[in-house]
């Protein structure tokens, strides 16, 4: 099949219907005149905007997420927009179907409404990047842009978006490393196309710097120091904001990701199909089978999660599971490779080793070499030698790693996430074996089908 009879088969999958875009914007109408009615009320000087892929048209079938911003005036000091950004958020979710307080750079609401999760977050009423104060000010202004330059091409960013979804390199979280929408929405603006930026993906890497904003010629020395920061932190790209010549949209975008996106984008140009959009299920296997082939071992610490989104809990996590690593590497265990989440309210680190123990050597002391016991030494031990009168021989000890860990462990030689130190320290430690609910995660794990590039 060749690309354009490809595309044709997905875009109906991912484009809203008639009847998801009425829902859609009845919706926010009705989200709208909520927030309106209750800034009213409560007397205050405040502007409701829509931001993120709903405003912007380019959400994909099925994804409803709706981004509610309450823009204070730039007067307004950071912590009074805190607190009474947070108690309109509270009064404007009491009147929808449930809430919660969520964190970022400042508290914000987190809410439900008809069946859709709705964020109420505070900022400020920005025109341009010299008024940012906060994070998230930036959305206003990246829907703008979005709004003037993308003419048309909301599907050629659905397509991006749900490739990038289907190749699992979507979401610029910090445990995903991925693209984000708003950098899918440049990359298409940019390039002109879906199938434009994936016949850029080297093309990309290589150029490294990406300015649609044109910030190189109008703020030069600004975008400049950017561009210099985001170097010398090694970024597969620079793509400088084009509201914000401060910013890099590509920051959180790891080597990983953009290494997956580079090399499905050349498959899916070979050899375009339905697959790379919506991939069948993950395989699975035996991780014992795994095990056996390639004559490596499975050190697996499972422990009570804390109580922390994947945000947190997962970099948390990954520290701790590079500090084994090292650890074990001082002790003489080869660490070649590591996994880490969270399953049924449970964290696990998963670690492969090339042994299962180890053997060190101890000097022992024997008797004098002239007594009955000391002919009896010489006769048991291998490699025996004397010091002046006594008799001394090596002795080989076996240790195995699921006693040497809690060695580590309790002498703190082993660096982990704070978050998850206390945890760590009360885990269960098994070796060649993992709880039913881990059997996949341990195949995927072991057998590299979790990353693999061909699959």
């Amino acid at each position: 099949m060749d690309v354009e009879a490809v595309l044709q088969k997905i875009l109906p999958r991912i484009r809203p219907t008639d009847e998801e875009r009425a829902f859609v914007e009845d919706l926010m109408r009705e989200l709208k005149a909520i927030a309106e009615e209750t800034i009213e009320s409560l007397g205050l000087d405040v502007k409701p905007y829509f931001v993120g892929s709903l405003a912007k048209d380019t959400y994909l079938a099925g994804d409803h997420d709706v981004d509610l911003f309450l823009a204070f005036p730039l007067d307004t000091p950071l912590g009074e927009l805190r607190e009474r950004g947070l108690e309109l958020g509270k009064t404007i979710a009491e009147r929808l179907d449930s809430h919660e307080i969520a964190y970022a750079e400042h508290p914000y609401v987190r809410a439900s409404y008809r069946g859709v999760k709705v964020d109420l977050v505070p900022c400020y009423d920005v025109e341009s990047w010299r008024d940012v104060k906060t994070a998230v000010d930036r959305s206003i202004l990246h829907n703008r842009w979005v709004f003037e330059n993308l003419r048309g091409r909301n599907d050629e960013v659905r397509l991006l978006k749900r490739f990038l979804k289907g190749i699992n390199a979507y979401g610029s979280e910090i445990y995903i490393r991925g693209f984000s929408g708003y950098l899918a929405e440049i990359l298409v603006i940019r390039y002109g196309s879906f199938l434009g930026v994936l016949e850029n993906a080297d093309f990309m890497l290589r150029q490294k710097i990406i300015d649609p904003g044109n910030w190189l010629k109008r703020e030069h020395e600004t975008a400049m120091k950017t561009a210099r920061r985001e170097a010398e932190a090694d970024r597969p790209l620079i793509v400088i904001d084009p509201v914000d010549p401060r910013r890099n949209v590509a920051a959180n975008l790891g080597w990983e990701r953009y290494g997956v996106f580079y090399f499905r984008a050349a498959q899916f140009l070979e050899g375009p199909s339905e697959g790379f959009f919506f991939p069948r299920g993950q395989k699975s296997g035996s991780y014992l089978a795994e095990l056996r082939r390639k004559g490596t071992h499975l050190v697996t610490l499972v422990f009570q999660a804390p109580d922390l989104v994947d945000d947190i809990l997962l970099p948390q996590l990954e520290r701790s599971a590079r500090g084994f690593e090292r650890a074990l590497s001082r002790e003489g265990f080869k660490v070649l490779g590591w996994n880490v989440g969270r399953k049924s309210g449970r964290a696990f680190i998963m670690l492969e080793v090339d042994r299962r123990e180890r053997g060190r050597v101890t000097i022992k002391p024997g008797p004098e070499f002239f007594t009955e016991r000391g002919l009896d030494f010489y006769r048991k031990n291998d490699r025996v030698w004397i010091i002046g009168k006594r008799l001394f021989a090596e002795k080989v000890v076996r240790e195995g790693i699921v006693e040497v860990i809690p060695e580590l462990l309790e002498k703190n030689q082993v660096a982990m996430g704070k978050s998850v130190r206390e945890n760590i320290r009360d885990a269960g430690i098994t070796l060649d074996y993992v709880p039913k609910e881990l059997e996949n995660e341990a195949y995927l794990f072991l057998s590299r089908e979790k990353w693999n590039l061909k699959g």
